[in-house]
């Protein structure tokens, strides 16, 4: 008897598109046939891999409570510690 992966390694698409709502969902589907058509090359099956691997991530971020309000706190910088902190929490040591 051979044991079976619990999860596929590939992301699925239709779970994907489950999570997604409205325009992302539209805009996941479009960007996943343009996918699939390159797929038939090596590069394009790898980026087709890629992809969905992305979507999946950004879909269940997207899926959180929080979620708007935390991306746009990324895009402005709001709610990140000021450049002292981070040079203090980022400081490596420069000899081994």
């Amino acid at each position: 008897m051979t044991a079976q992966p619990v999860h596929s390694a590939d992301p699925d698409p239709d779970d994907i598109g489950a999570m997604l709502s409205g325009d992302d969902r539209a805009r996941f589907w479009a960007e996943y046939h343009r996918a699939v058509d390159a797929a038939h090359e090596p590069w394009g099956y790898r980026k087709l891999r890629a992809m969905l691997a992305e979507w999946r991530l950004y879909a269940i971020a997207a899926a959180q409570p929080d979620y708007a309000a935390r991306a746009q706190a990324a895009i402005t910088g709001e709610g990140f510690v000021d450049e002292a902190e981070a040079a203090r929490v980022t400081r490596w040591p420069t000899s081994r």
